[in-house]
């Protein structure tokens, strides 16, 4: 038996097919109901409604399947269909009305209701930073390196560590101070006591040539030579870069050379602007940079013998890390007592040494070696000279 449902205006109205039934058993009770005034359907059963709407013909309508709510919402909570279903039996007609409360707002989130209102923002959220750069009209003269120096030392707020002290040894060649660029005239050299050459001024030299071992022979040869030459460009004595086109005049210094535009090439030869070719060249050489081991042949027997001749002297002397402060003497009645089968103890020697400290592994300190005389006998005393520390001062009558 199924059900017939009808809705019209938030109203519902329902007939079973039960009913039908049972009114047809108690026919002798119930008088029969009035024909409409419709044209009846002989075939088909007919039944009037009133909803106070109109007068429908109600067949058979489908059976609606209930619609699955999604799984993320909470089902939907409705109130009991029907609150009050009055079924009334007249003898005239049969009419049933339903009456529904006011459907309730479906909850959509549980989460929702937890969180607290969003703030509302009421004009503008952001705001726009401008900055505006006036730049004085007229010619601007930014301040130099010496201004700012000068600013930052009235200011006080930077410290800056002590000036390294300028470099006054002079080129024997060139007569430029200190050690030149590593694409130019290079490091200094030490030729002799207080003499000093550029590696590239010695080494583009006409006499001077280069060991396998790296070693610049005949450079002294070169100097003697270079004190009667002038420089092409700048006319001075000291020249030894000479063009090599034969029968050309033309020597530079090689700093001159590089301003002149002369051309060098592999075989440690060079051409002077008349005589160069127009172009470039393939074996032309453009770079001057020496990071290999060069070094002045010279002879140090000789040399040292030299600096123990001269005496008094304002100058020191430097082998490695070993610095020679004084030589020392020795007089006639102390050499019996002051030598060994391989070296002197002249009193008044002194001398200091870059080495590895005592006290901490990766840091070196300075250590003061001097002789001195007591009772007859050389004393050799140790003062080690450390930043942060006391100096320590070790004496023995042994140098070892």
């Amino acid at each position: 038996m199924k059900d017939i449902v009808f809705c019209s205006n938030n109203c519902f109205v329902l007939y079973s097919a039960a009913v039908q039934a049972k009114n047809s058993e108690n026919k002798e009770s119930v008088p029969t109901l009035p024909q409409s005034p419709m044209k009846e359907r002989p075939p088909k059963a007919f039944h009037q409604y009133s909803n106070n709407i109109s007068t429908l013909d109600v067949h058979c309508l489908p059976q609606l399947q209930e619609k699955v709510s999604p799984p993320s919402s909470p089902p939907i909570m409705f109130p009991p269909a029907f609150e009050a279903a009055k079924v009334e039996a007249k003898p005239d007609e049969l009419k049933v009305t339903v009456k529904l409360k006011p459907r309730l707002k479906a909850i959509h989130s549980s989460l929702e209701d937890c969180r607290p209102p969003s703030k509302k923002w009421k004009g503008m959220k952001w705001k726009k930073w401008s900055i505006q750069i006036v730049i004085p009209k007229g010619s601007f003269k930014p301040p130099c390196e010496e201004e700012i120096d000068e600013f930052l030392k009235k200011l006080g707020t930077t410290l800056k560590p002590d000036p390294v002290p300028k470099d006054y040894r002079k080129c024997c060649f060139c007569h430029e101070e200190g050690d030149g660029l590593t694409d130019g005239p290079a490091r200094l050299l030490n030729l002799d006591l207080d003499l000093w050459v550029h590696l590239n001024c010695a080494l583009w030299s006409t006499e001077v040539y280069e060991t396998q071992a790296g070693a610049l022979i005949n450079v002294e040869l070169a100097l003697r030579r270079g004190l009667q030459m002038k420089c092409m460009f700048c006319h001075k004595m000291g020249a030894t870069s000479g063009c090599h086109r034969l029968r050309c005049t033309n020597i530079y210094h090689f700093t001159c050379a590089i301003k002149a535009q002369c051309m060098f090439f592999k075989d440690k030869t060079m051409l002077c602007p008349m005589h160069k070719p127009k172009g470039a060249h393939e074996q032309e050489l453009s770079y001057f940079a020496v990071f290999r081991r060069v070094y002045v042949q010279r002879d140090e027997v000789r040399q040292i013998a030299s600096i123990v001749q001269r005496g008094e002297r304002d100058h020191t002397f430097r082998v490695g890390s070993l610095i020679f402060h004084a030589v020392g003497q020795l007089l006639p009645q102390q050499m019996q007592a002051f030598h060994s089968s391989k070296a002197l103890f002249p009193v008044g020697y002194e001398a200091s040494r870059l080495y590895w400290s005592m006290r901490y592994a990766n840091r070196r300190c300075r250590y003061l070696c001097s002789i001195e005389e007591k009772d007859g006998l050389p004393l050799f005393v140790i003062k080690v000279v450390e930043q942060g520390h006391e100096d320590l001062v070790l004496t023995d009558t042994t140098p070892k």
